[in-house]
């Protein structure tokens, strides 16, 4: 009994982080939450439970009990895991976990994310940050957490789930052609220390080994610089339909026609020329890990 207690408690405490609720603006997560909402609701009373009957077996309160059901709270995976148990729904409830993880992620990430799933063909340029599908995950919450205004915790974990998720694309089979170019200034600035800073300058070093990844830096002593307009992505796709995007074009709005598409690839080709080769640049690294 003791247990019980303390772990409704924990979990109560959990239930109420923020981060958790749903985006209303998020026509497609809006949708996604309230069908698992109806799903437990009409459960549960199938089961002939009251709401209170449910949240003491559950081990969670009834005050999220009823924002689940009501569509206006995103469940936990260990919370429709416990309503599987709860219900005898052998598996059905705990299915419902894949569904409620794209509500999780804000709708720009999940859109970008799609985006680089169907990607045969990547290039981007960062004029000073790492892109997010290099990052380590220290790395990504010492940049969350020192976003202005600040992200709760609960926030910090949620955007952070998101970006590791989409590091699948080294996963793919058939595997993409990635290319990244770094600006040096990025590689060198501690942020969330020095130790963050090793661990990723490592990942990077792992990364620009694989053989469909193409990992270039930009040195600070540059004369000229194609980049001066800022960053640059570009994503192509096995149908032959391109989305780039770059402050520097159309006012920062993605472009899919050719004529704009193909500035972008001039600039980027400009920019990969004047940067660190491949080889030189993983040599750069391993002497920047060498100084720290």
């Amino acid at each position: 009994m003791e247990r019980s207690a303390v772990s409704e408690g924990e979990r109560e405490r959990e239930a109420e982080e923020p981060g958790w609720e749903v985006d209303p603006e998020d026509e497609q997560g809006v949708a996604i939450v309230a069908f698992v909402g109806r799903q437990l609701r009409a459960r549960r009373e199938a089961a002939g439970m009251r709401a209170a009957e449910f949240a003491a077996a559950m081990g969670y309160g009834e005050g999220l009990v009823y924002k689940v059901e009501g569509g206006t709270r995103i469940p936990r995976a260990e919370y429709l895991d416990r309503a599987d148990e709860v219900l005898g729904a052998e598996g059905s409830v705990a299915a419902m976990k894949a569904d409620v993880a794209e509500a999780r992620y804000p709708k720009r990430v999940r859109d970008l994310a799609r985006l680089e799933a169907r990607a045969v063909d990547l290039q981007w340029y960062g004029a000073h940050d790492i892109h997010g599908v290099l990052q380590t995950e220290d790395y990504m919450r010492a940049l969350f957490e020192m976003r202005q205004p600040a992200y709760t915790s609960g926030e910090v974990d949620r955007v952070t789930s998101a970006r590791l998720a989409r590091q699948s694309i080294f996963d793919r089979e058939p595997a993409p052609a990635l290319s990244f170019v770094l600006e040096e200034v990025a590689l060198r600035r501690p942020l969330g220390g020095r130790m963050v800073l090793r661990g990723q300058l490592e990942r990077l070093l792992g990364v620009g080994q694989l053989r469909n990844v193409s990992l270039q830096v930009m040195p600070i002593d540059l004369e000229e610089h194609a980049g001066a307009d800022g960053s640059i992505t570009m994503l192509k796709f096995g149908d032959g339909t391109v989305v780039g995007r770059s402050p520097g074009v159309a006012a920062g709005r993605p472009v899919d026609d050719a004529k704009q598409f193909r500035i972008l690839e001039l600039r980027y080709g400009m920019i990969r020329a004047q940067a660190l080769t491949p080889r030189e640049s993983l040599a750069f690294i391993e002497q920047l890990l060498g100084e720290r």
